[in-house]
């Protein structure tokens, strides 16, 4: 620490920190106008000059260290004066239309004028003049109002790591550009606005669709709702309507956010949204009133549950909704109906993380926080398309590879992150355990291995030697295509770095050994000794928003609240004196299987809170038959392609219209806020369940999502110290087993979770999809940057689907000349369960023999995935391997 005197204040402040930093530290605010703690300090506004004693000049003090024993003024007439001549300088150049600047009321610029009294400028002369560029979707950019403090441009380079804009020319003509003048749509902008929400003026404003001013509009900190991340915003209230989303620095997102949760908030009052309840009578949904629609349901259980007892009825909870709103249906399927038939999407994305990592660490969950990735040596990034699932994740990795880390990316397609990557490993569909195998083949073989961390820490490594001791490079070159020696490269840096951190998602789980290749990352993360400490883990991306949430609640079928299995006598008991009822024993129905059950007839009722199977599981065809056949309920916030099936629907209320809590994939639990009503009838999941806990007999009364809360805190031990109150300005991540605890942002710390790490030895296998002589092509699919799952929410955006409009096949070259495809052509992919038509893309992203298919669209790639082929462990179905196979469907372009 060193020790200086700021304004007559004895001021303490660590060594290295710069004068601006020292003063924040003590409470006294030095004005800027290009500062900000995420970027290298570039003093290129000078506003934050100050007068230090002794030396010549007034000083940055963005940009000048502090040192022991400075004098410090930062308002003296000295420091005024020169602030004043720079204000004035600016005005020189720029328009003076604050009447009608979007931008008034939260315009730096304009602050600072009204605090040094200055109200034009003194000067005279040529004035910048610059087109405005409306092309991008989603924001404007005026270069004549741009005051050039560079913060856009470095918050794009440096935090974001897109690069898509830079000064352009020289002198008086300098300004911010795309390369080349190509204009924001042109280049390689993702509309993030993150370069919108650091300009402290108005060259860069967000495309309003209605006309307010920021005074006018009050904010709502929260989560938002679209990916793991768990980035926090703030959202901009209007009467009763949200009408902007700014980024909030917390802990997840240090203050960025992605182009889905900065701009496609339209969802929340879209003229879409259900409104009333729906009951289906001659045919038809129409309107009902909450009391028929709920009395219907309770009926309709009660009727089922006597005639065919409670396994007759099973329920979808959702990684949409709040952890009281997964507790809750939990708490109704198992508490008031009697049945375990409980599961959400998670079986269809990260139910292979729970089986493989609760097998062999004994929690599955990701080890460390995502930030944390800035302090891994290596980064090893398989079956995730970070930069575009993840952006924010993907940000991350980029800074980490900017300051010196080494990645390696192993994929099916050549993602952004391939072309930053120091290894590619270009892997077929399916063929993971064999990369990893072979990977830890060459650790072995080369003496590398952590023999200190395997001894005192994990058990099973003779069974794991003896496992890989086959597994060559050069085998592993036949099966997974990728070269003998870029293998070993892959091997070395990975096991030879201090931390080395393993970052996957759906490429790795959505599989029929989905929880064998989770496995076998864990085995690779064991035999290097890369857990428990910074910068290492075996780090799973959760897909959606509060996915790990929902899994935490207990919405899987084999265990309570906090990973309990429900054949734990204890368990059973534990919740039994708590709900006041007896609860049903065993392991009940997945989601693949639940459908298929009902299609059969033994299922009669399905229940689906915030799910939208007709599009998220695979074989739509024959999910039709099994919703068709069963009563339907179905509770959601627009009719979707689920919803237009139902007997009942019942209309829910959005994140941003209700209370409660989401946790993202770190395991950190943050508070959801309430900022507006929600539309008509539409209600809290949450009121909506306790409305029918009480009409089964589970007296269940809950004032606000916080008393659901309170209830979680007693029967599940992770998150037993974890409160509203402590979690107000900043989120924990469990576990946090009391309230004198500060949670567990990593892992394993010292030792493994379950006691020892255990070592799983598996084998590569070759998917049932593969060589199917009528389907010799492989489709794999996945997210893509501008839509979120079923398109639910994003389809909403007008900026979103006018880039994504419709589906799309990626193809190669080699394969689209070989069928006469052109870009553009309608092409025909046929699977055993189906057929769909989408337009071609040839790109050299994906190989010869295989084909890429976004999910999100209805009639879409889910048509032609396996439902019947699961995971042994977990039931995941495989999507990432299919057999089709690929023709020209039409003569005619598009």
């Amino acid at each position: 620490m060193i020790e200086c005197t700021i304004n007559g204040q004895v001021v303490q402040t660590k060594e290295g920190q710069t004068i601006y930093e020292a003063a924040a530290n003590a409470g006294i605010k030095i004005p800027t106008l290009c500062h900000d703690e995420r970027l290298k300090p570039h003093g290129s506004c000078r506003i934050c000059v100050v007068e230090v004693a002794g030396a010549r000049s007034l000083m940055a003090s963005c940009s000048t260290p502090a040192a022991n024993g400075m004098v410090i003024q930062t308002e003296s007439e000295a420091v005024v004066t020169a602030r004043k001549e720079i204000l004035d300088l600016i005005l020189a150049n720029h328009p003076l239309d604050c009447l009608t600047c979007e931008k008034a009321g939260r315009c730096t610029l304009q602050d600072l004028c009204f605090q040094y009294d200055i109200e034009e400028s003194s000067f005279e002369g040529k004035r910048k003049n610059y087109d405005k560029d409306t092309s991008n979707e989603f924001f404007v950019a005026d270069q004549s109002k741009c005051i050039l403090c560079g913060k856009c441009v470095y918050v794009c380079s440096q935090v974001h790591s897109t690069e898509a804009i830079c000064f352009v020319d020289r002198g008086f003509e300098t300004h911010v550009g795309t390369p080349f003048g190509m204009g924001l749509s042109e280049s390689t902008c993702v509309s993030c606005g993150n370069c919108v929400s650091v300009c402290p003026v108005g060259a860069l404003l967000p495309k309003r669709k209605e006309k307010y001013r920021y005074w006018e509009t009050r904010e709502v900190k929260t989560t938002c709702a679209y990916c793991g991340v768990g980035c926090q915003m703030n959202l901009l209230v209007k009467d009763n309507k949200v009408v902007e989303v700014l980024p909030v620095k917390g802990a997840a997102n240090e203050g960025l956010l992605c182009v889905k949760g900065r701009f496609a908030h339209d969802f929340i009052g879209h003229p879409d949204r259900l409104t009333t309840p729906l009951i289906r009578r001659n045919g038809t949904l129409e309107p009902a009133s909450w009391e028929e629609a709920l009395n219907l349901v309770t009926e309709k259980i009660q009727t089922i549950r006597q005639e065919h007892g409670a396994d007759a009825i099973a329920g979808f909870s959702s990684a949409r909704v709040t952890n009281e709103e997964n507790y809750l249906m939990n708490k109704l399927m198992r508490g008031a109906i009697g049945t375990n038939n409980i599961d959400h999407c998670a079986r269809l994305c990260h139910a292979s993380t729970v089986a493989g990592l609760a097998t062999t660490l004994g929690s599955g969950a990701m080890t460390n926080p995502m930030a944390d990735v800035k302090n891994a040596e290596v980064i090893f990034i398989t079956g995730s398309n970070t930069t575009e699932a993840h952006p924010v994740m993907g940000a991350y990795v980029r800074q980490a590879r900017k300051a010196g880390s080494k990645l390696i990316v192993a994929d099916p397609r050549e993602i952004e992150l391939a072309k930053e990557a120091d290894l590619f490993l270009k892997i077929r569909p399916g063929s993971s355990v064999a990369l990893s195998n072979a990977m830890i083949q060459v650790i072995l073989q080369e003496k590398l291995e952590n023999k200190t961390f395997i001894e005192q820490h994990t058990e099973g490594f003779d069974q794991l030697v003896a496992a890989v001791a086959e597994c060559t490079p050069e085998w592993a070159e036949t099966v997974t295509g990728v070269p003998a020696e870029t293998v070993r490269q892959a091997a070395r840096i990975y096991a030879t770095s201090n931390a080395s951190s393993i970052i996957y998602s759906m490429g790795i789980t959505q599989h029929v050994n989905g929880t064998e290749n989770v496995m076998s990352l864990s085995n690779l993360a064991l035999v290097t000794g890369n857990l428990g400490k910074a910068g290492a883990g075996v780090n799973p991306l959760r897909g959606q928003n509060n996915v790990q949430g929902a899994c935490d609640m207990g919405a899987l079928p084999n265990v309570m609240p906090s990973y309990q299995p429900v054949n734990n006598p204890e368990t059973i008991t534990r919740f039994e004196e708590t709900w006041g009822v007896a609860l049903p024993q065993g392991p009940g129905l997945t989601v693949t299987q639940a459908i298929p059950a009902a299609a059969e007839g033994v299922v009669k009722m399905l229940y689906a809170m915030g799910e939208n199977p007709m599009i998220s599981d695979p074989d739509t065809h024959h999910v039709k038959a099994g919703l068709e056949k069963a009563f339907l309920v179905v509770q959601d916030i627009f009719l979707t392609e689920t919803a237009e099936l139902a007997d009942v629907v019942l209309p829910a209320a959005v994140f941003a219209e209700k209370e409660g809590t989401f946790t993202n994939t770190e395991r950190r639990v943050q508070r959801v806020r309430q900022a507006v009503m929600a539309p008509g009838e539409a209600r809290p999941d949450w009121w909506i369940l306790m409305q029918l806990l009480n009409r089964l007999g589970l007296e269940s009364v809950y004032r606000e999502a916080k008393d659901v809360f309170e209830e979680i805190r007693r029967v599940a031990p992770s998150y037993a110290g974890i409160s509203y109150d402590r979690i107000e300005e900043e989120g924990i991540s469990w576990p946090c087993p009391s309230e004198d605890h500060k949670g567990t942002p990593i892992l394993h710390v010292g030792k493994i979770a379950q006691g020892a790490g255990l070592f799983k030895p598996v084998q590569w296998h070759p998917s049932p999809e593969l060589g199917q002589e009528a389907y010799p092509q492989t489709m794999t699919t996945g997210r893509i940057l501008y839509h979120f799952h079923t398109r639910t929410m994003t389809a909403k955006s007008p900026g979103i689907e006018a880039i994504a409009p419709e589906n799309y096949v990626e193809i190669h070259p080699e394969m689209a000349a070989s069928k006469g495809i052109q870009e553009g052509d309608l092409v025909a992919i046929a699977s055993p369960r189906g057929e769909i038509r989408v337009k071609a893309r040839i790109t050299d992203r994906v190989d010869s023999q295989v084909v890429f298919v976004p999910f999100h669209w209805s009639e879409g790639a889910n048509v032609l995935t396996n439902g019947e082929v699961l995971d042994p462990y977990c039931k995941i179905p495989g999507y990432k391997v299919t057999g089709v196979s690929v023709e020209k469907a039409a003569d005619i372009r598009s």
